[in-house]
Order: C-alpha cells, then sequence, then structure tokens
C-alpha cells in the first residue's frame, strides 16, 4: 500500500476496509502484510446481501464470505486473528457514538453508516493512523471532508505504459529494408522490444519505404508482416494498425491478443471477423465464443420470458449487429432461417456461442476461438479467471477501450484490460495492439476527437 501517510513507530496502521474492495479483490484481505485491518460489521451485511447473486459480484461475496468464516478457526473475529503478513484481522461491531449526525443532511445509508465508524475508530486510534481504503470515489470525498486518511485499493492499479501501442518505428539503412522483403525479415536480438511487437523500418533516405515487421522473441527475429490481402468474411485491413491486429488475431500459434482502441476503430469487427475465419474457414478452432460483460446495469439477464437470445439481445446487440454485418457481407442470406436473424444457422450449428460472461466462470475452453468484448469492465480478478478457463489449443482475445468504463470500482490503470496488457506484454504467448484511427465513418472519427 501506499507509504504517504504517517505510520506509527514500529511502522503499522490500521486499515478499514470499505466492502468494494472485497468485491473488487475477494483476496484483499491478504496484500496488506503487516498492517491491521478492520472491518465494519455493516461490511459483512452487505456481503451477505451480495452472496445471494448469481453475478461475478456474487462470486466474490461468497469467497469473502468462505476466508472470513476460515479465519474463525483462528481465533474470535471480534477481538481479532492473524492474517497472512502478519497483521491482524478484526470485525468492528459499533459504539453508541456511531449514531450520532455525521453531517448536516446525513442519511442512514450503509455508506454513511461506515463513514461514523470509521471517524470514530479513528477518533479512537491508539496504535498509528488509520486509512480508509476504499475504492468508490466519492466515499473517498466524504472520508476527506470528514478529516479521515482515506486510500483507494493501490493493489489494484498496475503501471501503465501509455507510450506502448504494440507499435514502435525505426530508421534504418535502404539496404535493410530490401533485406527484409528479400528474406521475410531478419535476425534481431529486440534490444527493448517486446515479444510480437511491431517494428515500421523506415527508410532513412526515402522515408516513404518502409517494411512492417514483428519481433519474433523465440527467433531472434524481425519478420515481414504479411498484407492479410484475403482479409476475415469481407473484412480487410484499412489502416496499419488493423493490419497489424489481423496479423496477431491469425496467428494460432498466439494463444492472448488485447486489443485496445476508441469507438469505431474497428477492434471488436475485426475480432469476430478473424474468430468466424477461424472457425469456419480454417477450421483451427472448434467453436467461436463471444462474451461481454453485462454493464451498466451490472444484472444478470433475469427470469424475463423468452429465450436465452431474446433476453441476451439488449446487451449483446453490438455483437449480433457485427455478426448481421459480417454474414451479410459474406452472401450467406441465402442460409437465413425463417423469422430468425442471418446468423441463426451459426448458432444452430454450435459454431457460435454468444454469452455474459457470468457463464464463463467453471468452464473448460478447449480448442476455441474466445472473443472478450468490452473488457475495459472486468476487474483484474475476473480477467484472470477467463485466461485460466482457456483449454488446449484456445486463443482468448481481449477488446476494449480504457477510456469508456461503464463499471464504477475501476479505471483505466485498474481495468481487466489493461491488467492483462501490462501484465503479460513480455510474455512470448501474448501480443497487443492499440487502434487510433476511427474507421466506422468520418463523422464518428470527428466526433471522437472533438466531441
Amino acid at each position: 500500500m501506499s507509504t504517504a501517510h504517517p505510520t506509527s513507530p514500529d511502522g503499522k496502521r490500521t486499515y478499514v476496509l470499505d466492502t468494494n474492495v472485497l468485491i473488487y479483490d475477494p483476496n484483499a484481505i491478504h496484500v496488506f502484510h503487516e498492517h491491521d485491518l478492520v472491518l465494519p460489521i455493516v461490511v459483512i451485511e452487505e456481503i451477505d446481501r451480495f452472496k445471494r447473486e448469481l453475478t461475478e459480484r456474487g462470486r466474490a461475496a461468497r469467497a469473502v464470505s468462505r476466508a472470513l468464516d476460515a479465519l474463525r478457526a483462528n481465533g474470535s473475529l471480534a477481538a481479532g486473528v492473524p492474517v497472512s503478513g502478519g497483521g491482524r484481522l478484526r470485525v468492528e461491531l459499533g459504539d453508541p457514538s456511531d449514531n450520532r449526525a455525521l453531517f448536516a443532511g446525513a442519511s442512514d445509508s450503509a455508506d454513511n453508516v461506515i463513514l461514523r465508524m470509521v471517524k470514530r475508530i479513528n477518533a479512537d486510534r491508539g496504535n498509528g493512523p488509520v486509512v480508509f481504503v476504499t475504492r468508490d470515489v466519492n466515499m473517498r470525498l466524504k472520508a476527506d471532508a470528514l478529516g479521515v486518511l482515506v486510500e483507494d485499493y493501490e493493489h489494484a492499479h498496475v503501471e501503465i505504459d501509455e507510450d506502448y501501442t504494440g507499435i514502435v518505428e525505426r530508421e534504418v539503412a535502404p539496404e535493410v529494408v530490401t533485406e527484409v522483403y528479400a528474406r521475410g525479415g531478419l535476425a534481431d536480438e529486440g534490444e527493448g522490444l517486446c515479444p510480437h511487437q511491431f517494428v515500421v523500418l523506415r527508410n532513412r533516405e526515402q522515408p516513404t519505404q518502409t517494411a512492417m515487421t514483428r519481433f519474433i522473441a523465440t527467433q531472434s527475429r524481425l519478420q515481414l508482416v504479411g498484407r492479410h490481402k484475403e482479409g476475415a468474411w469481407g473484412v480487410f485491413p484499412r489502416n496499419r494498425e488493423q493490419l497489424f491486429a489481423l496479423d496477431l488475431l491469425l496467428d494460432d500459434s498466439l494463444p492472448l491478443v488485447t486489443i485496445d482502441g476508441m469507438a469505431g476503430t474497428g477492434k471488436t469487427l475485426l475480432a469476430i471477423a478473424a474468430g468466424l475465419r477461424k472457425v469456419t474457414d480454417d477450421k483451427a478452432f472448434r467453436r467461436l465464443v463471444v462474451a461481454r460483460p453485462v454493464f451498466p446495469l451490472g444484472k444478470d439477464i433475469g427470469f424475463l420470458p423468452g429465450t436465452a437470445e431474446e433476453k441476451l439481445n439488449p446487451w449483446m446487440k453490438p455483437i449480433f449487429d457485427a455478426l448481421e454485418l459480417l454474414i451479410t457481407a459474406q452472401g450467406h442470406e441465402k442460409e437465413r432461417h425463417r423469422g430468425g436473424p442471418p446468423y441463426k444457422y451459426l448458432l444452430d450449428q454450435g459454431l457460435i456461442e454468444i454469452e455474459p460472461l457470468t457463464y464463463i466462470r467453471g468452464r473448460s475452453l478447449p480448442k476455441q476461438f474466445v472473443v472478450v468484448d468490452e473488457a475495459q469492465n472486468l476487474t483484474p480478478h475476473e480477467a484472470k479467471t477467463i485466461v485460466t478457463r482457456a483449454g488446449d489449443g484456445t486463443k482468448v482475445v481481449f477488446t476494449g477501450d480504457r477510456q469508456q468504463i461503464d463499471n464504477p470500482y475501476v479505471d483505466a490503470t485498474s481495468n481487466g484490460l489493461s491488467y492483462v496488457a501490462e501484465r503479460m506484454r513480455t510474455s512470448v504467448m501474448a501480443g497487443h495492439i492499440t487502434l487510433r484511427k476511427g474507421e466506422r465513418s468520418a463523422l464518428a472519427e470527428t466526433a471522437a476527437e472533438r466531441l
């Protein structure tokens, strides 16, 4: 955790955890090292309420409940039990003074009850400073206004290299460019490069002459990137970044790809098109699985009438739209079922599965092409869960826009897309590309830049 706040003579602090910290990371109670932890009883009540949900939040709540129950074997939670790293955890039951008004007009919401308890614990501290830890921005604002030391859950963040887009340019001698085209690449130790990073070699004497390569770390080689003129299900790269993305997507030896880009850059369409080609044309994978988190409401598809497809349609409409566009472009309308969408025959044959991420947990996905759309709304824990579902021969693709986040408890440096892209950047099993040029329409690109 941060060292910005003061500590006691022995270097210890007391951290009071908000509910959203535990929901975000069920293992949070084990990452505070030698520091003591306090869980207000209201937090336990909220965990109890969430655990009944058949969602990722419910799963996280159940994991927290089990972890706390296991700690009871070491003693009373009211008195405090030891946790990993040497600290102690206790549940704070409250005090009559916690009923005093927090501020003018304060309600009796769970958030304000927690803040009253934090303020009282802070006033009664006897062993070093008390720090309130919450992922909720407004809770941090209120805690600060109340004179309480407050932090975000910093274990959630990864250091993001804003300049890393998966592409780098080099000026080289003319003969180097000639050699790359003649031999399909050239030997390179890749100093300063990540595996599968793209290197644009630019002729220093004729800057318009370039050779586009990808660094293959296992071979210490810069490999010429193909033009992919055949495209994928009627989709052809319209710019350099899209070409690089397609190169990663069509590489069967690369099991993990992350694609970041603003709206309209084509990341989802490219991923689904590549998946359809690999499943239906190349037969390299058994099935295309397309999943996305159910946001912004964060609820399950519910007990509404209709088929699963009808329930999912409002959430998965962008995916269905992409499929309809691709199948229409391929001229497959004749295979359309009566009264059904043109992609229904692919669903009926089991070549495509479209589902919310809630149903990925517990599955094993061998030999499948998995596209996780809107991955910027995942927590790192959820992203890890998805990748660990990958069976033998499976390819996982994360797509999303780190600047358009609907999940209130993640941000640009703590979401699942950023986490996977940054942590896997140096792995030979992963490739990353950032798409920056909008291709949806001239209007869409201008709006993305100006509005």
